[in-house]
């Protein structure tokens, strides 16, 4: 198991609905790379879908 974590938005909001959660990535099938990144980019889509301004599922990943 890899530790590693993902920044979420499991309801719409503002800032305050965006919560850092554990995972376990998998292991990489045929052909595949898992890679650690340590910082992303947010792009302004990440603002809609958390604020519900654009139609997203729920939980919404961050770093579209």
């Amino acid at each position: 198991m890899v530790d590693a974590w993902r920044m979420v938005a499991r309801s719409h909001g503002g800032p305050e609905v965006i919560a850092r959660e554990d995972f376990d990535p998998g292991v990489p099938g045929d052909g595949e790379l898992l890679i650690a990144q340590e910082a992303i980019g947010l792009n302004f889509i990440d603002t809609y879908y958390r604020t519900g301004l654009y139609p997203a599922p729920l939980p919404t990943p961050l770093g579209s």
